[in-house]
């Protein structure tokens, strides 16, 4: 993919070889950030980007591939979920309504009795207790916007994700599996004041610098600007500039999965990386969105 200067201009090279992103002049406006880049450079048009058709469930998966099965916003309703087949599941948060310690206990009871050989999750802003920080200032508040949360003593949250003993949770760290190098997030630039809320811009920039080179699958709550992150109602692209540039110039996985923006579910690629937003629920809060198959070649050093 070429980018011009004015692209290039967002991240520079250090001295020691690492290519460095720098905060996008626009990042606090992604609506106008995706109007820019699109007249200037045709970045969200074709043939830089195209839609994509997932994996139909019933298809063989090819000889030397490992299935992956994507999801994200079940919002603890996954009993009229159809499960297909595959090798790994990838969940990119929101599993719940809240994070109170019985909706993760009845996700990882779902977890448990599905077959795949790895199951990976993030959580999301809905989370809460997941977000020790936020908990932190929740209990502080004279009034509560989350009152069945604020209740809840710490003892009963502080090691909420412990929970989770069917998966591998993932925040801001990476496991391997099968060959695949994958690296999971929960932040996404702030959304109503929920939990791993950050600010636009350097505060969200600081933690994609977190993300290593050379992943081969990252996993974020949110979308980056431009990829399925188009909110109809507000007529507004809402994903993140500095996480864009971040998988596009530096980190180059060949899969990123998220969800969030719930009325973007679908698949779009660049030709380096397939983006994935697996949102089952609708923004009525309807699981009706189908999990998003595909298919990648098993590393041979796997």
């Amino acid at each position: 993919m070429a980018f011009s200067q004015s692209h290039v201009m967002a991240s520079r090279r250090h001295q020691h070889g690492r290519l460095i992103i720098e905060v996008d002049e626009y990042s606090s406006n992604p609506t106008q950030a995706f109007t820019f880049y699109n007249i200037n450079q045709g970045r969200f048009q074709p043939p830089h980007v195209q839609m994509v058709d997932p994996v139909p469930h019933d298809a063989p998966k090819p000889p030397g591939y490992t299935r992956f099965v994507c999801v994200s916003d079940t919002h603890s309703r996954t009993d009229p979920i159809q499960m297909p087949y595959g090798d790994v599941l990838i969940h990119a948060g929101d599993f719940t309504e809240l994070g109170l310690p019985s909706e993760v206990k009845k996700f990882n009871e779902w977890l448990g009795s599905l077959p795949y050989e790895y199951k990976i999750v993030i959580a999301g802003n809905h989370e809460l207790t997941f977000d020790q920080e936020f908990m932190a200032d929740l209990i502080k508040q004279d009034f509560y916007y989350f009152p069945s949360v604020s209740k809840l003593k710490p003892e009963n949250y502080e090691n909420v994700q412990s929970l989770l003993t069917n998966c591998i949770y993932l925040q801001d760290s990476e496991v391997t599996v099968r060959g695949f190098r994958i690296y999971g997030s929960p932040w996404q630039p702030w959304f109503y004041g929920w939990g791993f809320n950050l600010p636009r811009g350097q505060a969200l920039l600081e933690k994609w610098n977190l993300i290593p080179e050379g992943v081969d699958i990252l996993i974020t709550h949110g979308p980056p600007l431009g990829f399925l992150d188009w909110v109809p109602k507000k007529m507004q692209r809402v994903g993140c500039v500095e996480l864009l540039n971040t998988v596009q110039r530096r980190v180059q996985p060949r899969l990123h999965v998220f969800g969030h923006i719930h009325e973007g579910y679908g698949v779009m690629a660049d030709g380096t990386t397939t983006y994935v937003n697996a949102s089952v629920c609708t923004v009525n809060y309807q699981p009706v969105n189908p999990p998003i198959v595909i298919d990648l070649p098993t590393p041979r050093n796997s």
